[in-house]
């Protein structure tokens, strides 16, 4: 489960923000080892970005899937593994906006230890699709907006 936290709304002159969140190692994450299996941290940034929409966005996922038939696929990951996550630790997750294109987003989420060490970072591009034809859209004016209230600081 991941419980999310979005830092208070901003003026438009303001800098953007950060969308965080905690997430909770569980049993079910970890190999044999007691560390998180690798491809579970997709998982993980699957979750951030359906809070990040919901939360941050004010856009769900059912909405963008029912409402509008909409998708948003990942279409490319970058991810560096630092140091690895034990069973029942609470891990900070930071997601910033890099970049945002006519249909795409370029994302960057860190998982964070409790000591504040990096445990994991990864780029992720999404697109916004129509499902039907599965072929890019271009991101609405106002969805637009709302995503770069979370852009990385130049």
């Amino acid at each position: 489960m991941t419980k999310t936290t979005v830092s208070k709304s901003q003026a438009p002159s303001t800098p953007s923000r950060p969308f965080r969140a905690e997430v909770l190692v569980r049993f079910g994450d970890c190999d044999p080892a007691g560390i998180v299996f690798y491809p579970r941290y997709l998982e993980i940034f699957n979750n951030i970005v359906e809070d990040w929409c919901r939360e941050g966005l004010q856009f769900s996922f059912p909405d963008l899937i029912a409402k509008h038939g909409w998708g948003l696929p990942t279409v490319h990951l970058d991810v560096d593994f630092t140091a690895p996550s034990r069973f029942g630790e609470l891990l900070s997750a930071t997601l910033t906006v890099r970049s945002i294109g006519t249909s795409s987003v370029h994302l960057e989420i860190t998982l964070r230890g409790p000591d504040g060490g990096l445990r994991v970072r990864g780029g992720v591009v999404l697109a916004l699709i129509d499902r039907r034809p599965h072929k890019a859209i271009s991101i609405p004016d106002d969805l637009r907006a709302r995503i770069l209230a979370f852009r990385a600081g130049d």
